[in-house]
């Protein structure tokens, strides 16, 4: 089997275990424990340096940390970033979920570029809850960002869960997908997620944190490479 079709098999089986624990992707990487993951250059751990972007293995933050909440009618949405340098704020094992969840869908990320002639998407994790009893329908393009003056609606929606495209969810049922928008959409700006009518503006309180969080990983990692 193939690295990215095995990939794309272990992502599968942790979004399933998740979704039926009802935790979240990150949950369920972290009982699995440590791996390595192959890029274009080899193979690569979670604690590699890139150029202008800190180090990761020395954040904190959990995924809820970094994520924007909707309630609309029956139905509940979490919006989480997978921009590189945010979710290297994440702790080693979250950072490692977020990571490997992006990189199993990484053809279908490049494809959408392809597509849209586009050379930069802002990828995003997001996830709908029904939060009552019975069936619950929900819409997965209503989802939008609000950001640098422009309202950003999904170029192209890559499912995670099976069922996704049926657009419904049974009795506290979940369904997860990757939202991949124009590169255009900044996080590192303040930004609001809408859906149907509900609004979540918490971003900008969210990006001071960030930068406290940055800055506390450059000193961990510092104090690290001190003998």
């Amino acid at each position: 089997m193939s690295t990215a079709r095995s990939l794309a098999c272990v992502s599968g089986i942790l979004l399933a275990a998740a979704c039926a624990s009802g935790g979240s992707v990150a949950e369920s990487v972290a009982a699995i424990g440590p791996t390595t993951r192959p890029d274009s250059t080899g193979t690569r751990t979670a604690t590699d340096t890139v150029p202008g972007l800190v180090p990761a293995g020395y954040g904190t933050f959990k995924q809820e940390d970094l994520s924007l909440r909707l309630r609309s009618s029956s139905l509940q949405v979490r919006a989480t970033p997978l921009d590189e340098s945010i979710i290297r704020l994440l702790s080693p094992d979250s950072y490692r979920a977020m990571s490997e969840l992006k990189r199993s869908k990484q053809d279908a990320i490049a494809a959408v570029a392809r597509r849209n002639a586009v050379r930069e998407l802002s990828v995003w994790y997001v996830s709908f809850f029904a939060v009552e009893r019975g069936e619950t329908r929900f819409s997965p393009r209503e989802f939008i960002i609000t950001n640098v003056g422009r309202d950003f609606r999904p170029l192209d929606v890559i499912p995670l869960t099976p069922g996704f495209g049926e657009q419904r969810l049974k009795q506290n049922g979940r369904q997860d997908a990757l939202y991949v928008f124009d590169g255009q959409l900044d996080p590192q700006q303040p930004l609001s997620v809408s859906y149907e009518t509900a609004r979540n503006d918490d971003w900008a309180t969210v990006l001071p944190l960030i930068e406290r969080e940055r800055a506390l990983v450059r000193g961990r990692a510092a104090a690290r490479r001190v003998p």
